[in-house]
């Protein structure tokens, strides 16, 4: 049986402001948990208001590692105002720009997990830049256009362990999903057509691939 968070962190991440689905951060939960058994850290690309990040902390303190999340907190393209995805209780009142960093403070606060994550605020190209370390699991859930989903790959899939996991959201092969799940079916293709990466699983829109191989 796969690994599954207790039903007070499973409430807790149903609780947050975010768009995955309960049975995607299942898959996800159990894929970090596997992870983490490497020894090594749990990235997450694309905090928003800490949704997934509550599974991702859980499956670290479960595992003994550390969970990273990374995020400008401004919001990406689709949570822009006038945008079906905006929400204006991320608006900064006082600047009239999104910030949802207050949101995921709460969001750790309430489920007991602040300890276990290191929050990276940030552009993820420049954070990546000057990352040097190995990563158990990199989940890869930031920007929907293909420039930011392959910065977000090409930044952070090098530091995919060897047997650790790469994690891409929101993949949807139907080409009326252009601007929501595009970009994220050709990376899931690229990482796939490189040779360094396997499928394990697919939930949903969540693909969970092993790297086997050297490259991306």
């Amino acid at each position: 049986m796969p690994a599954a968070p207790a039903p007070e962190i499973l409430a807790a991440f149903e609780k947050a402001k975010g768009f995955m689905p309960v049975d995607e951060g299942l898959a996800l939960y159990a894929a970090a948990v596997e992870a983490g058994g490497l020894g090594l850290p749990l990235l997450e690309v694309g905090t928003y208001c800490g949704r997934s990040t509550v599974l991702l902390a859980d499956a670290a303190r479960a595992t003994g590692v550390s969970a990273l999340t990374v995020d400008h907190h401004r919001g990406s393209e689709e949570q822009q105002p006038g945008w079906d995805y905006h929400d204006p209780e991320t608006v900064d009142p006082e600047l009239g720009l999104m910030d949802t960093l207050p949101a995921f403070r709460r969001t750790l606060h309430r489920a007991g997990l602040e300890e276990h994550v290191v929050a990276l605020v940030g552009r993820s190209p420049q954070i990546a830049r000057i990352w040097a370390s190995p990563l158990g699991l990199v989940f890869v859930d930031g920007g929907h256009t293909d420039e930011h989903a392959t910065a977000d790959y090409e930044g952070w899939a090098p530091h995919v362990a060897e047997g650790g996991l790469l994690v891409i959201h929101d993949v949807f092969p139907d080409p009326v999903d252009e601007f929501t799940g595009q970009a994220p079916y050709r990376v899931y293709l690229r990482a796939l057509a490189s040779g360094a990466f396997t499928e394990v699983s697919d939930t949903g829109s969540l693909r969970v691939l092993r790297r086997t191989g050297a490259g991306v």
